[in-house]
């Protein structure tokens, strides 16, 4: 877990994200649906609406492949 992300890191809505730059940023996949919740979120998150704890068999948080 990166506890540089607060709760981010252990979300089943939080992402990886890695820049073509090598810039490392965390998603909230909620942020696409849902107003209340940013789309890059202030890191480290303490506290969350939306936080909802990622299961031991969920795809882990492995950084999406740099955007073109």
């Amino acid at each position: 877990m990166d506890a540089a992300a607060g709760l981010c890191a252990g979300c089943r809505h939080g992402r990886v994200i890695v820049s073509a730059r090598g810039s490392t940023f965390w998603l909230c996949a909620l942020g696409a649906s849902d107003p209340r919740f940013p789309k890059y979120p202030r890191l480290p998150v303490v506290r969350c609406a939306g936080f909802t704890r990622r299961d031991d068999d969920e795809d882990d948080h492995r950084p999406s492949p740099p955007s073109r």
